[in-house]
C-alpha cells in the first residue's frame, strides 16, 4: 500500500488521523512545518516544500492553515499528483449559499471549489465546534474556576478530534466516500455554561461561566484573534441562543460507532484544566 500523506500532522486532528491509520497498519507520510522524527517538513503555503513529499503517494489529507488563496497553489498540484483527497472544511460552509456569509466559510468555500476543479476524488469533512477549542478556557478555570463570557447559553454540537479523524481515516481508505461532504457534530447541543461545568467536574474542581457584555468579550479574544474571526464567532455565538447547533449522525453512519460525548472529551484532557 502506498503511504497516506496527512497534512497537519502534529495537529489536534492531523495527529489522530496519522495515529488512526498507524493503528491500522497504514504506511503513512506525516507532513508539517515541524514534523515528527518521522515526518517530512512542508508549508502548505509553498507547492515547492510540498512536492516532494508527493512521490509514491496518491491520497491525501488536507486541512487549512492559513488564508484560503494561499492554499489553492498547493491543491493545483495535488490535482496533478495524486488521485485522492479528503479535506477537513468547515461547518460554516452553506451550499445554499453562493456566497458565504461568514469569513470562515467563505476560505474553506474557495478551497473546496480549488479541490473540485482538479478533478481528484474528494471528501469533504464538515464538523462543527471542534471541543478542542474549550482549551482556551483552560487558563481561567485552572486560576480561579470561573470563564466569562458573552453568550452563555449559546448551545454547539462539539466534536470530539478522535470523531473528526475517525471519519477521515474511513474516506482516506475505503470505498464509496468520494463526493462526499460530511456534516460532523458531537452527540448532542450544550451550552457554554454547561461545558464550563462539565470541564469542571472533569478535573475536579468546580468551574462556573460569568456573563459579560458583548463588547468585553470582544475586547478579550482580540488579544487571541483577529478581528474577522472574533466578529465572526460572536456572532455565530449569539445566533446559538435562540437556535442550537443540529445533531447529526455521521459519525456512526460512517464508522459503525456513536459519535464521543463531551463527557469523554473533557476526561481525556482533563489535565490541561487541572
Amino acid at each position: 500500500m502506498k503511504p497516506i500523506l496527512v497534512a497537519g500532522a502534529t495537529g489536534n486532528v492531523g495527529s489522530q488521523v496519522v495515529a488512526q491509520l498507524r493503528a491500522r497498519d497504514v504506511p503513512v507520510r506525516p507532513l508539517s512545518r515541524n514534523p515528527p522524527a518521522d515526518g517530512v517538513r512542508g508549508d502548505l503555503a509553498k507547492p515547492e516544500t510540498i512536492a516532494p513529499a508527493l512521490d509514491g503517494v496518491d491520497t491525501v489529507f488536507l486541512m487549512l492553515s492559513g488564508p484560503a488563496e494561499a492554499l489553492v497553489p498547493t491543491v493545483s498540484l495535488l490535482g496533478e499528483r495524486v488521485k485522492r483527497v479528503v479535506f477537513l472544511s468547515s461547518g460554516a460552509v452553506d451550499d445554499a449559499l453562493a456566497k458565504q456569509d461568514n469569513l470562515i466559510g467563505a476560505w474553506h468555500r474557495t478551497v473546496e471549489e480549488a479541490i473540485e476543479a482538479t478533478g481528484v476524488d474528494w471528501t469533504f469533512l464538515r464538523p462543527h465546534g471542534f471541543a478542542t477549542n474549550t482549551l482556551g478556557w483552560a487558563p481561567s478555570i485552572r486560576e480561579d474556576g470561573v470563564v466569562r463570557g458573552a453568550y452563555g447559553e449559546a448551545s454547539m454540537t462539539l466534536i470530539h478530534e478522535r470523531d473528526m479523524a475517525a471519519v477521515a481515516v474511513e474516506a482516506l481508505t475505503g470505498d464509496g466516500h468520494a463526493g462526499a461532504k460530511y456534516v460532523l457534530t458531537g452527540t448532542r447541543s450544550i451550552t457554554h455554561a454547561e461545558q464550563v461545568r462539565i470541564l469542571g467536574e472533569a478535573a475536579g474542581r468546580p468551574a462556573r461561566w460569568e456573563e459579560i457584555s458583548p463588547e468585553a468579550a470582544r475586547e478579550a479574544m482580540l488579544a487571541r484573534m483577529p478581528d474577522f474571526v472574533v466578529d465572526t464567532m460572536l456572532s455565530g455565538f449569539r445566533a446559538m441562543v435562540d437556535n442550537p447547533g443540529e445533531v447529526t449522525t455521521t459519525v456512526q453512519d460512517v464508522t459503525g460507532r456513536r459519535a464521543l460525548d463531551f463527557e469523554v472529551w473533557a476526561a481525556d484532557h482533563a489535565a490541561s484544566f487541572r
